[in-house]
């Protein structure tokens, strides 16, 4: 199965890597996949740093297409509110909704995918 690669999980491993070590055995296996949110949360900061070696990395992994259906992105936060998740950022219900859709679990270090993981059913890489 594919696995989405949150930003959470790509900045750990530009920093020090200490909580992403399964990052290369994903990348090894050609199991990496990437969406256009997670891009333009990571690009703008790696083109400050010049970065472009890193940017033509990330832009050659697979990219799953988004598909934002904002009904459903509106019902997604109502179930977190209600069951006390409190916080969810509309990136994060976006790149779960574009997971749910395209069959990918989800690697990230951030706690609201936990929170969502039992919310709305999205699979997480452990």
């Amino acid at each position: 199965m594919a696995v989405l690669v949150d930003t959470s999980i790509w900045i750990d491993y530009f920093r020090s890597g200490n909580n992403s070590q399964n990052l290369e055995y994903l990348l090894d296996e050609n199991l990496v996949v990437i969406n256009d949110v997670i891009l333009a949360e990571l690009i703008p900061y790696l083109k400050l740093k010049k970065q472009s070696k890193v940017i033509k990395l990330l832009n050659e992994i697979n990219r799953i297409p988004l598909n934002v259906l904002w009904h459903e992105i509106i019902d997604f936060q109502v179930q977190c509110l209600r069951n006390g998740a409190n916080g969810v950022g509309i990136p994060d219900l976006i790149i779960a909704q574009s997971a749910k859709q395209n069959s990918v679990q989800i690697y990230s270090l951030d706690k609201h995918f936990r929170l969502l993981r039992d919310v709305i059913s999205i699979e997480l890489y452990v």
